[in-house]
């Protein structure tokens, strides 16, 4: 499980622009009284452990492991070695572990393989799409999480606005991570899995698949039998909005049982998205992201 509860559609085209924000090479954007950034410190990083937990193990039921479920922290090794983005209500008194209200967690490739590896391996076969590929530059997205009462459009803008921000001042060429469906049996999700894989399955040199020993099987009703606007009605909010930035999804599902979750992996080029979102995030994004 890895990219979770932003629960608003977005439509970036409606809504006002993240401000860039020149002053600080960490800050990706500001719309009113919120921010996104990077964290600055371990400080920051726990408090984006705790926001994690209280959405994931208090909201979602999640189990984690011991340690983790003792110190209310959603952690794991990888958090050490991701930049951890941030959105921040400075509107909010008191500390910083009171102002986060949503987080991405962001790991590039060159961290990744110096460091054992990405944490979606674990659940999908992404080795033959790094080695199809041995000239782009792959990005991690994971741990997704926003407060309840943050799920807004502003926040989900916000957090967009610094992936964008960061893949540029990186100079990543694509991205992907998990995206889950609640729950354990995907047969419950059989007109959305079987609408994602009938009509944005990635392929050819995009093409990637569930560890075999994990795969469970997307094509759950044959395209004749799927209403299109009921698919769409039945995805997760997140996953449409990587749809509409042009991603395509990987083949099989992987049922996340710790997390309590139906994963797919979704993949997204930097190249595949729209004119219309670039020109809404800016394609000189990195002249504040340096």
């Amino acid at each position: 499980m890895a990219i979770e509860l932003l629960n608003r559609e977005v439509t970036p085209e409606t809504n006002q622009a993240p401000a860039p924000t020149p002053d600080n090479g960490d800050v990706f954007g500001r719309i009113g009284t919120l921010e996104t950034r990077l964290a600055r410190s371990e400080r920051e990083i726990d408090a984006a452990q705790a926001v994690r937990y209280r959405v994931f193990v208090e909201e979602m039921n999640a189990t984690l492991n011991p340690d983790a479920m003792r110190l209310h922290r959603d952690i794991d090794a990888y958090d050490a070695i991701c930049d951890h983005l941030l959105v921040i209500d400075n509107a909010i008194e008191g500390d910083i572990e009171d102002q986060i209200v949503g987080t991405y967690r962001l790991l590039r490739q060159e961290v990744a393989l110096a460091n054992g590896g990405f944490y979606s391996a674990s659940e999908f076969d992404i080795e033959p799409l790094l080695a199809r590929h041995p000239d782009k530059q792959f990005m991690e997205l994971g741990r997704s999480c926003v407060l309840p009462d943050y799920r807004t459009k502003r926040t989900v803008e916000l957090l967009w606005q610094g992936n964008w921000a960061y893949s540029l001042k990186h100079g990543m060429n694509a991205m992907f991570g998990c995206a889950s469906f609640p729950g354990v049996v995907p047969e419950e999700h059989a007109l959305a899995l079987s609408f994602l894989y009938h009509t944005v399955l990635a392929k050819g040199e995009w093409a990637v698949s569930a560890r075999p020993e994990l795969h469970q099987e997307m094509n759950l009703m044959p395209l004749e039998g799927i209403n299109t606007r009921k698919a769409l009605s039945a995805l997760p909010p997140l996953i449409k909005g990587y749809l509409r930035l042009g991603a395509m999804i990987g083949d099989g599902a992987v049922v996340d049982r710790a997390f309590n979750t139906t994963d797919v992996l979704v993949v997204l080029p930097i190249a595949a998205i729209s004119d219309r979102y670039i020109n809404y995030y800016g394609a000189d994004a990195g002249r504040f992201a340096s």
